[in-house]
């Protein structure tokens, strides 16, 4: 059965205007909002979203706004694809404009620095218990480019509130676009915001020409760094086996498409990180994500040697190559210490 009311998306960039793609496939109505007034003309007059989108035509049912009130408007039902950095400021214009209760999609990745909340936190602290119905994440290896291409894609679905995620699987999924659900919250968004750090790293092994022994051992030991967290947080660890944790970690760090690699990339060839971001000239959310996520290390004493070796390229000035030798030279350890320390923890709880 198909959504009968109105989907606002909430965000229209290159994630929102995709997933808006997606629902308008489903003859969903859709109303996408942004805060670029130019780039609504261009959506209602060409149905094109050339900066974010470049030479794909969106459906003709596909309404841009610039008005957020008249976005919101009747809707039950909003896509937040919003960067994380903006994510409580719009939160906050929603709540001045909407009356009734909304089920909240989030499809960024990316914990908060210093809160150390997840998206979906951020959002029950935002938002009144009146104005929000349900929180839902969608995640998984999916960029925007290929989904817009119509090219297939499977993404998963999680919610404290289980039935709201099945609602938003049929509200997605379709032949091109296939929707599992998860239980597991907070695993779904530690493996969704922390692959991000890792494949800022495999970037910068890229731009270093170290090849595909690097990367492949990287993928394979930010994956374990990422589960020794999110386990140690709370999370199955069996989640960052799925579609958010080794699924999104392998598209992330191997594709073109990801900004996140492409940003690793320029600062493994020299580049400075304010260089590197005024190059990318949209979010890198793995840059937030790694000073969260090397808080939440020391704040869980997790050994994250990685997310600490990034965060000192990012932060402190440390030069790639440095930091990636200072990796390779860590004291020896046993490949299998961190699947018995995890099982024995699951075990012990």
């Amino acid at each position: 059965m198909k959504h009968s009311k109105e989907v606002a998306v909430i965000g229209a960039g290159s994630w929102g205007s995709a997933l808006a793609m997606v629902l308008a496939d489903n003859d969903v109505p859709v109303r996408l909002w942004g805060h670029k007034q130019e780039q609504i003309d261009e959506i209602n007059r060409h149905h094109t979203n050339g900066k974010y989108l470049k030479d794909i035509k969106l459906p003709e049912t596909i309404r841009g706004y610039h008005d957020l009130a008249e976005a919101l408007q009747g809707v039950d039902t909003i896509i937040l694809a919003v960067p994380t950095k903006a994510i409580r400021g719009v939160l906050g214009r929603i709540q001045e404009e909407q009356a009734g209760p909304l089920t909240v999609v989030h499809v960024s990745k990316g914990i908060e620095p210093d809160s150390l909340m997840t998206i979906s936190e951020i959002i029950e602290e935002e938002m009144d218990e009146v104005n929000r119905e349900a929180i839902v994440v969608l995640s998984g290896p999916s960029h925007a480019e290929e989904v817009s291409l119509r090219h297939p894609t499977t993404v998963t679905v999680s919610s404290k509130n289980m039935k709201a995620a099945e609602e938003v699987q049929d509200l997605f999924m379709n032949k091109n676009f296939r929707v599992y659900t998860n239980p597991d919250l907070l695993g779904v968004e530690i493996g969704g915001a922390l692959k991000n750090i890792i494949a800022l790293a495999a970037g910068i092994t890229d731009g270093l020409g170290y090849g595909d022994n690097a990367k492949a051992a990287l993928i394979t030991r930010g994956l374990a760094e990422i589960a020794r967290l999110g386990t140690k947080m709370g999370a199955n660890p069996l989640t960052f086996s799925g579609l958010t944790g080794i699924g999104d970690l392998i598209v992330t760090c191997t594709s073109v498409h990801s900004r996140n690699w492409r940003a690793g990339n320029l600062l493994g060839q020299g580049k400075n990180l304010d260089e590197v971001l005024e190059n990318m000239g949209m979010v890198v959310e793995g840059v937030r994500t790694t000073k969260a996520a090397h808080q939440l290390a020391e704040k869980y004493d997790v050994k994250m040697p990685i997310t600490n070796v990034l965060y000192d390229v990012l932060f402190n000035e440390v030069k790639a190559k440095e930091a990636v030798d200072h990796l390779m030279a860590r004291v020896k350890t046993n490949e299998m210490e961190d699947l018995v320390n995890i099982l024995g923890e699951r075990l012990t709880d």
